[in-house]
């Protein structure tokens, strides 16, 4: 299953390596939304779904909300808006409608429209990727349902990643996929800086210790591996085509940390947490 949006960092293609480290749980938290590819691909009885861009959140709003009457909308800018007049025209009413149920589908259109797939703003919080030149962009109809089905089980907000792990309850799995040490970072208006990537991680390893299991994925650099040395490293090779240092065809390290708590809340899979339990881990 491909997810609704290009995004960068899609973890579709990585899926079969990163669910082996996905322990079972009652929900599974993740404060780095992306395109939503973790959670379309396992299967928690429930999801916590969070990012800091109010213009992924509102999407997956809308869609969970009616997706037929998204469809509906959708599809005529992908059938009205195709060239590259129509795309501006559409970034234009993008940048300056406040309608929640219009803006929504504006920006499915500008990500299958856009450059490479790139979400970037400007200072004034304007979409500014040009127009990509694509012949038949997918309108992804399909991916959409499944994505409507899926979030009966969801619940999204926009909160940032430390508003977002503040809010766990005991068995709660921690799924974290922030902006890439390296690499792009400027998908929202406040960036992610190397002092949110210590900050993150130190949270992480906190929650950890509460009794939570902890998944990051990030680039495998020096920095990483430091804010992470507590963590188990599991290093993959992954293609990457939107980065500062990569192109089409490159291929890139990443790592996947894990950390299992010594102690784990434990929860009645059946009924949901068990606030009453605390369980040892076992390797």
């Amino acid at each position: 299953m491909s997810t609704i949006l290009k995004w960068a960092g899609n973890k579709t293609d990585v899926m079969p390596e990163l669910i082996k480290h996905l322990p079972a749980g009652p929900r599974l938290v993740e404060p780095f939304a992306g395109s939503c590819a973790v959670m379309m691909a396992t299967d928690y009885p429930n999801y916590l779904v969070a990012d800091i861009n109010p213009d992924l959140i509102n999407l997956y709003r809308e869609i969970a909300t009616n997706a037929s009457d998204f469809i509906e909308r959708a599809k005529h800018l992908f059938k009205t808006f195709n060239s590259e007049d129509g795309y501006y025209d559409s970034r234009d009413s993008f940048n300056h409608d406040k309608d929640p149920e219009w803006r929504a589908p504006l920006f499915l259109f500008l990500n299958r429209h856009c450059y490479r797939g790139l979400c970037r703003y400007n200072k004034k919080g304007e979409f500014n990727v040009p127009y990509g030149n694509y012949k038949k962009p997918h309108f992804p109809e399909n991916e959409i349902r499944a994505f409507a089905e899926k979030a009966t089980r969801a619940t999204f907000i926009c909160a940032s990643y430390d508003e977002t792990l503040a809010l766990l309850v005991p068995g709660d799995v921690i799924y974290c996929d922030p902006p890439y040490d390296g690499t792009f970072s400027g998908y929202h208006t406040a960036g992610f800086t190397e002092d949110d990537q210590y900050h993150l991680a130190s949270i992480l390893e906190r929650r950890a210790s509460e009794g939570h299991p902890v998944i990051v994925s990030n680039s495998d650099t020096f920095l990483t591996r430091s804010l992470y040395r507590n963590f188990t490293h599991n290093r993959i090779n992954v293609k990457r085509s939107i980065g500062i240092a990569a192109g089409e065809g490159k291929t890139a390290d990443e790592l996947i940390a894990v950390l299992k708590p010594k102690v784990w809340a434990g929860f009645d899979p059946a009924g949901g947490p068990d606030y009453s339990v605390v369980h040892e881990v076992r390797a």
